[in-house]
């Protein structure tokens, strides 16, 4: 007879149980506004302008939209959001939120922060991750010219040997420390590069601990193969695969340019591909955990549900060390503090940075956000669920 999970998704008291009643008023102001399409449509056009003006809108945002996304302006801030969410088995994937502003000198200044926050993370046994963008150091028009595989002059050559070596000492400081490395993944035409970077960092780094994780994004048609081709790479050259799996952030992006530029749509048809792929990814993992470790980042409730039942149904600890969760700082509450309450680990992704850098983030936030069809709306009835349960 099958095990029962005794897990539910819909338990409130367990979902906001960090939550004060006022801290819940005022997600739900929130939600209710960023379900509005045109709302977050005008944000996007009117803040960034607003704050290069120097209006005084900075207060206003942190406390509403930064408030309910990210972990605060600094390191120590976020250290600090870290431990609230410790207090429920909730651990954090640091995230330094500041999208990337080209240049050789900020590519070299984003280094030293990157590298602090791992040796920070080391001292906190609830920061388990760090997360980094290969665009956060480099060029996004060089990695563009090396994907094509357009030969590169001896100039840009040296260019991409500093890339390399940024993400290089980074990755060596995380090893060092025993602190998960998430490369998160970029548009599908400047993707090689990365998954290259990863896959070397990998074969260094993970011969005993998975230290590197690549991301999968499976609303891409083609990426459940490449997560097996990786799976088998690994094996062949003796290393652990680590594998993040995520549906993805780019859709109306790369469908809006491969119809303009003529080629075939790297994006899967319809949702319930994207979620068969997904599910399947999940599977796959699942079946290898003495060979990889697979970090579940999803806010769909079916697929967190299918990875701690496959867990459960093989006997395998709750809380084991190769299985990861986890979802947004701020969204799907009731996946990641059930999942913490049941004893898996699972952990929130937490941006920080100061407000005017991190805007980027929040707007791209919001903006995908709009377009999950049906994510507001189960955040806002989860939540007033719960107001209804306290009387508020």
């Amino acid at each position: 007879m099958e095990k029962q999970l005794p897990l539910s998704f819909e338990n409130t008291a367990i979902a906001f149980e960090s939550k004060s009643d006022k801290a819940l008023k005022k997600a739900d102001f929130l939600f209710s506004n960023i379900g509005k399409p045109w709302l977050v449509k005008l944000g996007a056009a009117v803040t960034p302008l607003a704050l290069k003006i120097g209006l005084p809108i900075k207060g206003l945002i942190r406390n509403t939209i930064f408030s309910q996304f990210c972990g605060g302006e600094t390191l120590e801030e976020a250290a600090r959001t870290a431990e609230t969410l410790g207090k429920y088995h909730v651990g954090v994937a640091l995230d330094y939120g500041v999208e990337a502003m080209e240049g050789e000198e900020n590519y070299d200044h984003a280094v030293p922060e990157f590298i602090r926050a791992i040796e920070y993370a080391a001292g906190n046994h609830n920061i388990p991750f760090l997360a980094i963008k290969v665009t956060g150091f480099a060029r996004f028009s060089l990695l563009e010219k090396i994907h094509a595989g357009t030969p590169l002059s001896p100039e840009e050559t040296e260019e991409y040997a500093r890339v390399r070596n940024r993400i290089q000492a980074i990755a060596e400081t995380a090893a060092k420390n025993k602190i998960g490395l998430l490369i998160d993944a970029e548009e599908s035409w400047i993707q090689q590069p990365v998954d290259d970077l990863a896959n070397s960092l990998m074969a260094r780094y993970n011969k005993e601990d998975v230290i590197i994780f690549n991301t999968f994004q499976l609303y891409r048609h083609d990426r459940l193969a490449f997560l097996q081709h990786s799976f088998e790479k690994a094996q062949q050259q003796g290393y652990l695969l680590g594998a993040k799996l995520v549906r993805g952030a780019y859709m109306e992006k790369e469908r809006k340019r491969a119809e303009e530029l003529g080629y075939p749509s790297p994006i899967q048809p319809d949702k319930a591909a994207t979620d068969k792929d997904y599910n399947a990814a999940v599977r796959f993992c699942m079946d290898r955990l003495n060979r990889l470790a697979v970090f579940v980042g999803t806010h769909n409730e079916d697929s967190s549900m299918l990875a701690a039942g496959l867990l459960h149904q093989k006997n395998l600890p709750h809380n084991h060390p190769h299985v990861s969760f986890s979802q947004l700082l701020g969204m799907s509450d009731n996946i990641t503090f059930n999942l913490a309450h049941a004893g898996y680990h699972v952990s929130k992704y937490l941006p920080y940075g100061p407000v005017k850098d991190v805007m980027p983030y929040l707007l791209r936030r919001a903006q995908e956000n709009t377009s999950i069809s049906g994510q507001m709306g189960r955040e806002l009835n989860l939540i007033r669920k719960e107001r209804k349960r306290r009387g508020i």
